[in-house]
């Protein structure tokens, strides 16, 4: 199977940096992206079932329509359609989940804001290999970087 390249898609200004690196080392290793759209926890208070669950069908549409937005992006510049995934739950538990149940997932793609690291990069450097529950390398992107940079990188 072809390595897999991680990529969280959030809505930070340097996401764009960790996609197009993970397409552009994709391309070049013969791999493929992967991309994990996190969508919050739902509430659990039954009174409000119903609007729970209206709120929850929302999130998951407009996780979905920013995951095509981004796949179409992705496959241009990788080469091959990624493979895109929705997970409900913390940042952390939902990379361990996804990552747990693929081996083929190698390596974790995240950018880092130019003023400080975001809540996954610094998770990921307290904690090393435990963030992901399995030994996994982590390709940290500096989200400043133009798309030139990031292409003479990967």
């Amino acid at each position: 199977m072809p390595r897999k390249f991680l990529v969280v898609v959030d809505d930070s200004p340097e996401f764009e940096a960790a996609l197009l690196y993970a397409a552009r080392r994709a391309r070049s290793t013969g791999g493929r992206v992967v991309m994990l759209r996190i969508i919050p926890p739902a509430a659990s208070d039954a009174h409000w079932a119903g609007v729970r669950e209206e709120i929850e069908r929302q999130t998951r549409a407009e996780a979905e329509a920013t995951l095509n937005e981004w796949a179409a992006q992705a496959a241009e510049r990788s080469g091959s359609t990624p493979m895109l995934l929705i997970e409900r739950g913390e940042p952390q538990g939902c990379i361990r989940k996804v990552v747990g149940e693929d081996p083929d997932i190698k390596i974790l793609v995240l950018a880092a804001g130019s003023s400080a690291p975001g809540p996954l990069v610094a998770a990921v450097v307290k904690q090393g290999a435990a963030f992901t529950g399995r030994k996994l390398p982590v390709t940290i992107v500096p989200g400043e970087l133009t798309e030139k940079e990031v292409e003479d990188l990967a």
